[in-house]
């Protein structure tokens, strides 16, 4: 008899969430969307609740839950509001998986708590463990379940790892290089926000997509890795690999590299993780032809043009409160470009500012975290002015 996993999906109307749901529509005997959670997208999450009939759904924006709730009247569905019902929902006992696709500093609470309560977690909400990472580890090892990465590359580290009792000698994180790898300095003073949003290989969230371009996407990568495998950070390498095929590999220490290769199609970690720890057949999933490959291309990444990475090692080693520190002003970074404020190439210099003004705290709990959070996207505001 199969077993019908019951999902929260937190941030069902973004590009995770989306596919998630994609993947269990082609999978209801095996998936159900148990709680759904938005923002803002009212209109897509009534769609999603209508065509899935989740047990609730939850908005932390007043004005699309009170139309959501007016729209779903009629339904046998619980309309909840704020982040304290996200809270609340991922405790149920009624959830056996949490996906946790938010954006931003606020999965990262939802994260301890799905931990705390000993559900499976696959987690696409980076900021959890760029932020507080410390917490969230020391949580999975009381929860005693790993926790299942939905980013291609840490499921494809995670892949490689399966069964693995070798010593890690290195592990590789890959990445497209974003759409401005190949350009000069001065070409990346021009950039624009049309130019940042399209990514030559990957369909991601507006967020995403900019990190991708300013190589930060790939710094925090380098701290989720830190983090879930527990290798040092001089064991974390970056390689641009512009087809983006092989998604990720692991150096052992008999020289043997194992790698994860597949179509780009964020479905599959999705899936993975979903089913974990089965693989399941996806017949909807492109195939990669080998004999069209005539190479693939690996390039170290160019710190001196994309200096975001560098910042992200840096706070990496410099530990404590310092990665949420970076991560809030990047937040706020990122948003004033989307808007305009900002040019693409004072985005490092935003960052660099800000966290210059953070005192580090060594051990910080989760009200520090949340406290420097709150600092640093002060701080960020205020030196916009002035980047």
């Amino acid at each position: 008899m199969t077993y019908q996993k019951r999902v929260a999906v937190l941030g069902s109307t973004g590009s995770i969430g989306i596919q998630t749901l994609d993947l269990i529509r082609r999978y209801p005997s095996r998936f159900a969307a148990h709680v759904l959670t938005a923002r803002q997208s009212s209109d897509l999450l009534i769609r999603q609740a209508l065509e899935f009939k989740p047990a609730a759904v939850v908005l932390t924006e007043e004005k699309a839950w009170k139309c959501v709730r007016e729209a779903l009247s009629g339904a046998d569905i619980q309309v909840l509001y704020g982040s304290e019902a996200i809270k609340e929902v991922v405790q149920w006992d009624s959830v056996d998986l949490v996906l946790n696709a938010l954006v931003g500093f606020a999965g990262l609470e939802p994260t301890l708590i799905a931990l705390k309560y000993k559900k499976t977690l696959a987690l696409a909400n980076k900021e959890s463990l760029v932020a507080g990472g410390h917490l969230v580890m020391q949580e999975a090892t009381l929860a005693e379940k790993p926790i299942l990465p939905v980013d291609s590359e840490h499921s494809a580290i995670f892949q490689c790892l399966l069964g693995e009792q070798a010593v890690v000698e290195k592990m590789i994180l890959t990445a497209s290089g974003g759409p401005f790898f190949t350009f000069s300095k001065e070409e990346l003073e021009t950039v624009t926000k049309a130019q940042a949003l399209a990514h030559p290989t990957w369909n991601m969230g507006s967020k995403v997509t900019v990190d991708s371009a300013t190589l930060m996407n790939k710094g925090m990568e380098v701290m989720e890795a830190f983090w879930l495998f527990g290798q040092p950070v001089d064991k974390i390498e970056v390689l641009i690999h512009p087809q983006s095929l092989i998604h990720s590999m692991v150096q052992f220490s008999d020289g043997v590299i194992k790698a994860q290769m597949g179509c780009p199609d964020m479905r599959l970690p999705i899936l993975f993780a979903l089913s974990y720890p089965r693989r399941m057949d996806f017949p909807q999933a492109s195939r990669m032809d080998l004999s069209h490959f005539r190479s693939m291309e690996f390039f170290h990444p160019p710190f001196d043009r994309f200096p975001c990475l560098d910042m992200a090692y840096e706070a990496l080693k410099t530990g404590g409160n310092i990665p949420c520190a970076l991560n809030a002003a990047n937040e706020i970074a990122v948003a004033a470009f989307l808007n305009e404020q900002l040019r693409f190439t004072a985005i490092p210099k935003l960052l660099s500012k800000t966290v210059g003004k953070i005192a580090r705290v060594a051990n910080p709990s989760l009200s520090q975290l949340e406290e420097t959070h709150c600092e640093a996207q002060r701080v960020a505001q205020h030196l916009l002015i002035s980047c």
